[in-house]
């Protein structure tokens, strides 16, 4: 891999580009604009990437922190093949670092989005792979994760900016206790905290490494209960 240099936060530059980029999304203007992306963008991902990486480490020891498009850094090109829209580009910056043994939109993590003028953090599953969709549903009624579980997202309700999503049914799935006290959570397909704001005055500062580590560290027990979720064993006994 080639040396990445340390983080010195981004540029106006970088902004400026999403920007032109949503008003002009074009191969033509990539193309003109590619030294530019290369410069402003690409560079200072990849030394955020290595940056917040050995930061989260701290709180979650075996996250995966690679400064390569499309591993930690999500690629501009868009798939158009089944999309009406037909814009070949993602007019945004989307960074994720995850933590477990399968692919990257297979395990949960702490992601990182630009999009000016938009700045978003989160954090968890955006979505559940179909092979662990019901073991959350079994692990959300269990008397022991379950209640862990709901105890951790009261508290970042409750104590952060941060908002729960990824509720994605109407109706409790069939053979699951709708009378539950974790009911609600049955109607997720996801399970994710997010929070978004402006762009920063950080962005522009190695400072950006701190305010993102410290916005995340309330998000460590979620990230863990998720993370263990495919390996904790889960019986009707409790145990």
């Amino acid at each position: 891999m080639s040396e990445v240099s340390d983080f010195r936060g981004f540029s106006k530059e970088t902004v400026a580009f999403f920007r032109g980029l949503k008003r002009n999304n074009s191969r033509d203007w990539f193309e003109s604009h590619r030294e530019i992306y290369e410069k402003h963008v690409l560079e200072p991902e990849k030394a955020f990437v290595v940056a917040l990486g050995q930061r989260l480490k701290k709180i979650s020891p075996n996250i995966v922190a690679a400064p390569k498009v499309n591993k930690s850094i999500f690629r501009l090109n868009r798939d158009t093949r089944f999309s009406l829209d037909k814009s070949p580009y993602k007019a945004n910056l989307g960074i994720y670092f995850w933590e477990g043994p399968r692919s990257r939109m297979e395990s949960p993590g702490f992601y990182v989005h630009l999009e000016p003028p938009t700045f978003l953090l989160g954090g968890g599953y955006y979505m559940f792979p179909d092979w662990l969709l019901e073991r959350y549903r079994t692990a959300v009624l269990h008397p022991k994760y379950g209640k862990e579980l709901a105890s951790i997202l009261k508290k970042i309700a409750g104590t952060t900016d941060f908002e729960i999503g990824g509720r994605h049914y109407k109706r409790v799935p069939s053979g699951y206790d709708p009378i539950h006290p974790n009911a609600p959570l049955l109607l997720h397909n996801g399970l994710h905290a997010g929070w978004e704001t402006t762009v920063p005055d950080e962005l522009f500062t190695p400072g950006l490494v701190d305010y993102c580590f410290e916005k995340f560290k309330p998000l460590a027990p979620l990230h863990r209960w998720l993370s263990t979720l495919a390996e904790r064993p889960i019986g009707v006994s409790g145990t």
